[in-house]
């Protein structure tokens, strides 16, 4: 029977000299595969102290690769432990309108400022040709 892991456990090995991982609810001990890993081991280290499952599947690895990783393999981890991953989510948006102009000094200075830019320019050529 394998052996079950409590994720507070685990979140402790998290450096090149003792390094685990958590795949799909598996435990994996990759302390001594960090240095031949291609990605290198900067890639295992910022997978560590939480469940690596989706970085793992988005790098898309070999079959190959995904039988190597028997060898390293101590053990399952208590799903009952494992914190639920923090989903992004975007900041509400500012409605920039206020009740008061319904966005009529928008529309105006939308208008205005590109109008105040060409007259200047104007100006400027008007005071160059007079020099």
């Amino acid at each position: 029977m394998a052996k079950v892991h409590d994720f507070q456990e685990v979140k402790k090995h998290n450096d090149r000299t003792d390094c685990w991982l958590i795949i799909s609810g598996k435990v994996y001990d990759v302390t001594p595969f960090l240095e031949d890993h291609p990605g290198g081991d900067e890639v295992m280290l910022a997978a560590t102290e939480k469940d690596a499952t989706e970085d793992f599947e988005d790098v898309g690895h070999s079959n190959s690769a995904k039988e190597m990783m028997e060898k390293y393999y101590i053990g399952e981890v208590d799903n009952s432990t494992v914190p639920p991953v923090m989903k992004y989510k975007p900041p509400p948006q500012i409605d920039l309108k206020t009740d008061n102009d319904n966005g009529f000094g928008t529309k105006i200075l939308r208008f205005l400022i590109p109008l105040l830019i060409l007259g200047i320019g104007f100006a400027l050529r008007y005071l160059k040709k007079e020099e």
